[in-house]
Formats: C-alpha cells, sequence, structure tokens
C-alpha cells in the first residue's frame, strides 16, 4: 500500500483509546462486505461498525480523512457521539472556497446546524480543513502560527491508532509464514499483549516496562507446558500394565489417545507420557 509502513498483508481496522492505547475494537478487512448499504461510504461504514458499542455515552471520535465525512458526523451525532477529523478538500459536500487559497496562518469558520468547519492555511500553498460537532466555536491562539482549536485537539488526539501500531512494531511475536491465518494470529496475539499490559499496570498500579511484562508472560504461557514435556525425576516408579501389551491412553488430556504401557499409580487407568504428572507415576485426573 501507498504511503504505508507495510506495503502488502492484511488490513486491519482499529479503534484505540488516545490516552492508553488500549485497543477499543478491530477487525480485518475481507475485501467488498455485501451487507454494506450501497448510499454508505466505506469509511463511513468501518467507523461504525468499530464504536458501536461505544455510542450514546458523549465520546467523541478522530478520525482521518479517509473517514471523515458530513453524513458520518451527522450520524454519530444522532448517536450523542461527537466527530473531528480531518476532510478532503474535494469531498462533494463542501463549497468550492475551501479550497482557495488565503493568508498563511488564517483561519476561516463555516458552520452548518451542529456542524463546523474549520479551514486553516498551515503553508503558502496548502490548507487544512478539520470537521468537528465537538466544538460549537473556534477559539484561535495567540501564538505566532495562530492555530486553531480545532487544528490542536485533532493534532492531540489523532495519535492512538498510530501509536499502537508502533507499539505493536517494536515487540513482536510475528515469524515468517505464508498462511494467512497464522498472519492474522500474529496481530491479534501482538494486540492481546499490549491490551493486557495497559489493564495490569492500571489494575495493579504497576509501572513495569512492557518488554519485562511479555517477557513474564511468556514465561507463564509456557510454564504448563514444558513441565510436561520434562523429564520424569531419577529414582521414582515407573508402573507397567502388566500382561495387557500397548493399550490407548484413558486420560487425554494433553494427546489424541497415543498407545502406552504404562497406567497411574493410583487409579489404574492407562496413560501416556504426555498425560502425566511427573511427581509421581500418577494421571492428571488423580492429581
Amino acid at each position: 500500500m501507498p504511503n504505508k509502513p507495510d506495503k502488502f498483508g492484511i488490513k486491519f481496522w482499529l479503534a484505540a483509546d488516545v490516552d492508553s492505547k488500549y485497543m477499543l475494537n478491530g477487525f480485518p478487512y475481507l475485501g467488498k462486505d455485501a451487507s454494506r448499504p450501497a448510499t454508505q461510504r466505506l469509511g463511513e461504514n468501518v467507523v461504525l461498525r468499530l464504536v458501536e458499542p461505544f455510542v450514546g455515552k458523549g465520546r467523541n471520535v478522530t478520525t482521518d480523512n479517509f473517514f471523515t465525512s458530513l453524513p458520518l458526523a451527522k450520524a454519530l451525532l444522532s448517536k450523542n457521539t461527537s466527530l473531528v477529523g480531518t476532510i478532503k478538500r474535494n469531498k462533494r459536500e463542501l463549497p468550492p472556497s475551501v479550497q482557495v487559497t488565503a493568508e498563511l496562518f488564517s483561519t476561516t469558520v463555516l458552520k452548518s446546524e451542529k456542524v463546523v468547519l474549520s479551514v486553516y492555511q498551515c503553508k503558502p500553498r496548502r490548507n487544512v480543513t478539520i470537521l468537528s460537532t465537538q466544538h460549537q466555536h473556534v477559539d484561535i491562539s495567540t501564538e505566532r502560527k495562530k492555530n486553531p482549536e480545532t487544528v490542536e485537539y485533532y493534532n492531540h488526539s489523532k495519535v492512538g491508532v498510530d501509536v499502537l501500531d508502533q507499539m505493536a512494531r517494536q515487540y513482536s511475536v510475528k515469524g515468517g509464514t505464508r498462511r494467512w491465518p497464522v498472519a492474522v494470529f500474529y496481530n491479534v496475539l501482538d494486540l492481546a499483549v499490549i491490551n493486557a499490559w495497559v489493564l495490569y499496570r492500571s489494575c495493579l498500579s504497576q509501572n513495569i516496562p512492557r518488554r519485562d511484562f511479555m517477557l513474564q508472560l511468556a514465561h507463564e504461557l509456557r510454564a504448563e507446558w514444558m513441565a510436561s514435556k520434562a523429564p520424569p525425576l531419577a529414582g521414582l516408579p515407573f508402573s507397567f500394565a502388566s500382561g495387557k501389551g500397548r493399550m490407548s491412553c484413558m486420560v487425554k488430556t494433553h494427546c489424541k489417545r497415543n498407545k502406552t504401557l504404562c497406567k497411574c499409580d493410583k487409579c489404574g487407568d492407562a496413560v501416556c507420557g504426555k498425560c502425566t504428572a511427573k511427581v509421581l507415576n500418577v494421571c492428571n485426573k488423580c492429581v
């Protein structure tokens, strides 16, 4: 994809909290959606799906110019949710005046009902258009560049998904694969680890580095599997089902009915090495 860190791959639509970088919602892009109304743009449909669990509570959504549109702003406003985002100047719902070059660092504010459009001339030949339903009036900064309030708010709140993506790249479990389900699983696992780290710090008030948290989490996740693979301790008795030959494992907690000559010292059931606790020759049912 042009102008993106990844030139190819599976695209995920994400919504993230701007303060904690917690991933709120997300889903992969699977091509054209037959359930999307013909009159609804892709960006509008994606945003409405992402924020559906969170509407009606007075929250704000910040989007870039791929998603922002006047119909989306009105749709969210009807659900008690505001929108702030950059919008392309060639949108059909915008007046032609937004494409006119103005004085450097000047701001033009247009309003229609509860929707405010700020046109800020940030460079001699380029302006920035911000659509907002959160601001009913726009204050202008007294600094040299005279940034409007909507631009400053957008710059502060636009970083949620971008920073989340950077965090997922910094420490990732991804490995080389040609199977797209595995690639999706790697993405989900990276995002789940970030969410777990955010919750861990919030609930326990511990400012643990994310790298240390991931190493500790990996150790705990593999502990049970490593214990099952540990060799039996020397000197412990090893019971055999005498005279019965190889039998199918009757425990099947970690196997697919393996054949075995061993039995549980406690209940006498046939048990394979994978389903055996390494304290004594005791099956997992009797531990």
